[in-house]
C-alpha cells in the first residue's frame, strides 16, 4: 500500500511541534481536543510523537459545535472540558470549531497557571508539514522581531489594500505586541507561527477596511469583497454581495454591541502559508492583514480584555502599511532593508 499524503514528512512535523514547539517532558499531560471536522492523521500522528517523548496524551474527540468561542458553550461537555484543561501541562486544539475564547478556555487560563496552550484550529496534514515541519524557526523568530520592534514604536499606522482598503489608527502602548512564533514552551496561550497581533488604541480606528481574502466564521473563502466602515472602532457599514449581507446577519444575531467592535489587527508572514479557507493559515499568508470582530481576549488587551458571545477574522490581502508616515510593507511586500534580507533567506523575494 502507497504511503498517505505527507506521511513521512507529518512524522517530522509532529516530532517539531512536540520536541521543539511544546518541549513537553516526561509524565506530562499532553491533552489534544479535536471535533468532528478535524484531520484524524494529524491527531494521532501527534498524539505518537508525545507518547514517544515520555508525555502522557490524552485525546479528546468531541461533536463539532455550531459555533466558536463562547458560542459554543452549549455544545461543550463543559465541566468535563474545563476540569480537563485545568488539570492539564499542555494542550493543543486541533478542533476545528475552535475553543479558544469559550468559558471552558478562559476558565483554564485563570485556574490553571502552568498550561501551556498553543491554537492550531482546523489543522490539516497539507497545513501542518508547510507551515510546520517545513519553516525555518531561527530566520522566522529574527523576522517577526524585528517587525514587531518597528511596529510597537509607531504612534499612528495607516494600511490600504488594492481592493479598496484604507484606514488609520493609533497604537496603544498599553496593549501588547504579540509576536507569535509557534512556541508553546512558556505557560499561557500561544498561536502558529507567523504572525503579530495586537489591539491598537480602538476608538481610533477610522475609515474603510475591505476583507477580500476570507472570513471566519460565518464565510469561508470569499468569492466578493466585503467592505466595512468603521468609526471610532465600530462598525457602521457592511457593503458588498450576498455574503456581505450573510456576515452582518451574523453579528447581529448575538444583540451584542461589542460583536459591531474591531477586536485587533495583525500582520500575517508564515513563508508556508496559503489562502483555503482555514482561518488558521489564511491569517498567516504572506503579506495580509487580519482583523479580529468582537471578542478582545486577555492576551491582547490584559488583564481581562473585552468579552463578547463570539469572534470573527477577516482577510485583507497584499496590504501596505506606513507607520509614522513610513512605507514598510508595499503590497504585501516587506520594504525595510533588514526584513527583506530575512524574507529572502525565508524563500519570500
Amino acid at each position: 500500500m502507497l504511503p498517505g499524503l505527507y506521511q513521512y514528512e507529518l512524522s517530522k512535523a509532529a516530532l517539531i511541534l512536540t520536541q521543539e514547539l511544546f518541549k513537553l517532558r516526561e509524565g506530562e499531560t499532553f491533552l489534544i481536543t479535536a471535533d468532528t471536522e478535524s484531520d484524524e492523521r494529524v491527531v494521532d500522528a501527534v498524539a505518537g510523537a508525545a507518547f514517544a517523548v515520555g508525555a502522557k496524551p490524552i485525546v479528546v474527540w468531541i461533536p463539532a459545535p455550531l459555533g466558536v468561542g463562547k458560542a459554543a458553550d452549549g455544545m461543550l461537555p463543559m465541566e468535563a472540558m474545563t476540569a480537563l484543561l485545568t488539570s492539564a501541562d499542555a494542550w493543543v486544539e486541533f478542533n476545528n470549531q475552535w475553543l479558544l475564547y469559550s468559558t471552558p478556555y478562559d476558565l483554564a487560563l485563570k485556574k490553571n497557571p502552568r498550561l501551556r496552550h498553543l491554537c492550531l484550529v482546523g489543522m490539516n496534514v497539507d497545513m501542518m508539514v508547510r507551515c510546520i515541519g517545513r519553516v525555518n524557526y531561527p530566520v522566522l523568530r529574527e523576522f517577526q522581531e524585528r517587525l514587531v520592534e518597528i511596529t510597537r514604536n509607531a504612534k499612528k499606522v495607516r494600511m490600504t489594500t488594492p481592493s479598496g482598503e484604507d484606514v488609520e489608527f493609533e497604537n496603544d502602548p498599553s496593549h501588547p505586541v504579540n509576536c507569535e512564533l509557534g512556541y508553546a514552551d512558556t505557560p499561557g496561550s500561544h498561536m502558529m507561527a507567523g504572525q503579530v497581533a495586537w489591539s491598537p488604541k480602538l476608538d481610533s480606528i477610522n475609515g474603510v477596511i475591505v476583507f477580500d481574502g476570507s472570513v471566519v466564521p460565518p464565510v469561508g473563502l470569499l468569492r466578493e469583497p466585503i467592505r466595512l466602515t468603521v468609526e471610532k472602532g465600530k462598525i457602521v457599514k457592511v457593503e458588498g454581495g450576498k455574503e456581505a449581507v450573510e456576515f452582518e446577519s451574523w453579528l447581529r444575531s448575538f444583540n451584542h454591541p461589542q460583536m459591531f467592535q474591531m477586536a485587533h489587527v495583525c500582520y500575517g508572514f508564515n513563508p508556508g502559508a496559503k489562502l483555503t479557507g482555514d482561518i488558521l493559515e489564511d491569517e498567516r499568508v504572506w503579506g495580509c492583514t487580519e482583523w479580529g470582530v468582537g471578542n478582545i481576549g486577555a492576551i491582547l488587551i490584559p488583564p481581562d480584555g473585552i468579552p463578547a458571545p463570539s469572534h470573527s477574522d477577516g482577510i485583507c490581502l497584499n496590504t501596505s502599511v506606513w507607520l509614522d508616515g513610513k512605507l514598510v510593507i508595499d503590497k504585501g511586500q516587506v520594504v525595510d532593508e533588514k526584513l527583506r534580507e530575512l524574507a529572502r533567506r525565508l524563500g519570500k523575494v
